[in-house]
């Protein structure tokens, strides 16, 4: 344990880039106690006992929303810092009809939300803004590990602060994170079957009707058990480049996790799966020669024992399952590159596979691109499931993690 601490402290010093350690540390430290007291808490709002499951049939579980018991909210007014937030039952949230989140899209979620005739907001799956994502899953022996949930919280300060948005700390992200999860632990599938899905978001949701950052703010977090996000499954996806749209362009963005990035895709994919394809590789805006992101995913392309990925470089986000790939690949003796790559380089890759929270590592078995089709290896030994092996190994517990990236809630 002592071990794990001092990782996760090195983790959270260089995600902040802290400039006197002893304070921070200091501040660290008096925030876990906090910490481990709203945690106790959680669990006196689950009535079930820790080898009870909810009523779910795991072993056809898909990515869709299934939600869990509890949610986790907390607000504060602009210019002011968020402080201390709550449990509550899943269910609608009130908003006025000119929220900041309605009217400009001041989000740092991508929530999912329907009307009602009296303004309320359910969410469901319809895109508003941008998001986070993390999993919470189910070990062997019964512990509940998050995988870097502070990158996480980084990266949605980083959006916020694109967003013109305050946002919580990463310790106050974590904590909430972990709090949702203890309350729904019924809801977190057995090891093997899932994990549960955990979406914080981060809206603008107090009223304003000029175009201006909103005077109120509300951090809250959904969980839901999945399983893959594919309809494939396991199986090879096949990508279809479409070149009438572009993701996202030089100075927009495109290296957070806005509305900008994903409300605009979802024409090109559904044209996309209408003509029988998994998804959208997109090009960047500029030149229609590199590549640079799907959908909801990042990619990376193989060729012999080099392992390249598109540079971020503002159009691109910078996924956590993407910076724990090429980690885990250099650890394992691969070179990594991260670079522009022309979409002409297809043509001679081994493997392409994709990354991310909610897609894992999947493989790529074909692109079409101007009606060309490209066929990538998809049988046999895999770099793309050596790799994923060894994610979901550190993820479950069943490889020793020694980097620190695993967090278990106690």
């Amino acid at each position: 344990m002592a071990i794990q601490r001092s990782s996760g402290i090195r983790n959270l010093v260089q995600a902040l880039r802290i400039t006197s350690f002893p304070s921070k540390i200091a501040d660290y430290r008096g925030y876990t106690s906090k910490a481990a007291s709203s945690l106790r808490l959680a669990r006196q709002y689950s009535a079930y006992s820790d080898d009870e499951y909810a009523d779910v049939d795991w072993d056809n579980l898909g990515f869709g929303l299934t939600p869990a018991d509890y949610m986790y909210v907390m607000r504060c007014s602009k210019d002011e810092i968020f402080k201390e937030g709550r449990l509550t039952r899943y269910g609608n949230i009130e908003l006025s009809p000119s929220a900041g989140v309605l009217n400009y899209g001041q989000a740092s979620c991508t929530a999912v939300f329907a009307f009602s005739d009296r303004h309320i907001i359910n969410t469901i799956q319809v895109l508003i803004g941008v998001y986070e994502g993390t999993k919470a899953t189910r070990t062997e022996d019964g512990r509940i590990l998050l995988f870097r949930p502070e990158q996480n919280a980084n990266r949605m300060m980083h959006g916020a602060e694109r967003m013109c948005m305050p946002s919580p700390s990463i310790e106050q992200f974590v904590d909430a994170v972990k709090q949702t999860v203890v309350a729904n632990k019924r809801w977190i599938p057995p090891p093997g079957k899932g994990s549960l899905y955990v979406r914080p978001l981060l809206l603008g949701s107090g009223p304003t009707l000029g175009l201006a950052p909103a005077p109120e703010y509300t951090f809250l977090i959904y969980a839901s058990p999945v399983r893959n996000y594919f309809k494939e499954g396991t199986s090879p996806l096949n990508l279809y480049i479409d070149e009438e749209f572009v993701r996202t362009f030089r100075g927009g963005a495109g290296g957070v996790k806005t509305i900008t990035n994903y409300a605009p895709v979802l024409k090109a994919i559904a044209r996309a799966k209408n003509r029988g394809f998994s998804d959208v590789l997109y090009l960047d805006a500029v030149n229609k020669k590199y590549v640079e992101e799907v959908s909801s995913c990042n990619i990376f392309v193989v060729k012999g024992n080099l392992i390249s990925t598109p540079a971020t470089n503002g159009t691109i986000l910078e996924g956590v399952t993407r910076k724990s790939v090429i980690d885990t690949a250099r650890d394992h003796g691969y070179q990594v590159e991260e670079r522009p790559i022309p979409v002409d380089e297809l043509v001679d890759a081994d493997e392409v596979f994709c990354t991310g929270t909610a897609v894992g590592v999947a493989s790529v078995g074909s692109i079409t691109h101007q009606n060309r089709r490209i066929e990538f290896k998809s049988e046999g030994r895999l770099v793309c499931r050596e790799l994923y092996s060894t994610l979901v190994g550190l993820q479950t517990g069943r490889i020793v993690d020694r980097n620190g990236w695993t967090v278990e809630i106690h």
